[in-house]
């Protein structure tokens, strides 16, 4: 099997993000299976490879490149146009094209669709991200009405919403990196969670959204937006409430009631499977004896299956409207 190179720009507090934690987590559980190792390509690390040294190597057939940070891309796949090169995919809408030579995984169905559109002749895979065992309902007493998160959230959620729920219940704002983020869960009666605006303004989606499920496996009740990968497990109604709905007040409404409830419907741990560690190393596997399976193929074939290029698209479109005409004004001809 083929040693992995996941690429990063760095692994420092400049780089820090949801995307590369959630990155490194990938790399550990590559490691449980075969060599996996980071390289860095922005900045040099002491203790890592940088990509300039490792590619003045002469001899990589024998291993395959991640690459995985959406702004690089489009550099990072004309660099390494000549050796075997994976996309993980979190993030959708990044405007770059991908040749049906490199293989993506991605974190979330709605961005698995993204790409089986965009990229029809690629493999694709879904690998969701792990949510880590420690992420568990306690079930302690909780001392937080209601939690929230200023980093991405919504200027209508703490400037309009906020403020007038701190009037009503005891809320706790988050500014800063939480050390023990299963514990504040497990605090909290209510989570909320509003990055629609957020990552309107990024031009890009929301990738996997790993906080309302974590909130979620510790019991807590959560208020969230529904973009992009928060739309493969949230079910409004079902497991979660929608939040910024029709009006501030109607949220407040909801809200409070959901506070004074004594109802307080739980998850079952079936639920969480396909997220935690047993079946993201079943599918690791899988996906990473397919990718090498591949690889071996591309040595000796060239890709011949026919593009979705706007070319392509535009002759298609003026052959379906050609037929149209010819069957309405021609049928008795």
């Amino acid at each position: 099997m083929r040693k992995l190179y996941f690429l990063l720009p760095g692994t420092d507090g400049k780089f820090a993000c949801g995307g590369l934690w959630a990155e490194l987590k990938t790399v550990n559980l590559v490691q449980q299976i075969c060599s996996a190792e980071v390289v860095t390509y922005r900045q040099r690390e002491t203790g890592k490879l940088f990509i300039d040294d490792l590619l003045k190597e002469k001899n990589l057939d024998d291993v395959i490149f991640v690459i995985s940070w959406g702004f690089d891309i489009a550099k990072l796949v004309t660099k390494l146009k000549q050796y075997n090169v994976v996309y993980h995919a979190h993030s959708a809408g990044y405007n770059f094209q991908l040749p049906p030579s490199i293989p993506i995984i991605t974190v979330s169905r709605n961005t698995m669709g993204y790409w089986g559109q965009k990229c029809p002749n690629s493999l694709i895979y879904y690998l969701p991200n792990q949510i880590s065992d420690e992420f568990k309902n306690l079930h302690i007493e909780r001392d937080i009405d209601v939690l929230v998160q200023a980093r991405k959230s919504s200027e209508y959620l703490m400037k309009e919403l906020i403020p007038q729920l701190q009037k009503k219940c005891n809320v706790f704002v988050v500014n800063s990196y939480v050390e023990d983020l299963p514990s504040l869960f497990n605090r909290a009666k209510i989570y909320l969670y509003d990055s629609a605006e957020y990552w309107a303004q990024q031009r890009v989606s929301e990738g996997f959204g790993l906080q309302p499920m974590e909130a979620l496996a510790c019991g807590c009740q959560v208020f969230s937006s529904v973009n992009g990968g928060l739309s493969d497990y949230l079910d409004p109604g079902f497991n979660c409430y929608k939040i910024a709905a029709y009006s501030k007040e109607f949220d407040v409404q909801r809200i409070l009631n959901l506070l004074e409830s004594s109802v307080k419907p739980t998850l079952p741990e079936e639920f969480f499977a396909e997220y935690r560690y047993e079946n993201i190393m079943k599918r690791l596997q899988v996906i990473l004896d397919e990718l090498n399976e591949f690889f071996d193929h591309k040595i000796k074939q060239q890709s011949n299956i026919p593009s979705l290029t706007k070319m392509r698209l535009n002759k298609l479109l003026a052959q379906t409207i050609y037929f149209k005409i010819r069957k309405k004004y021609f049928r008795g001809l």
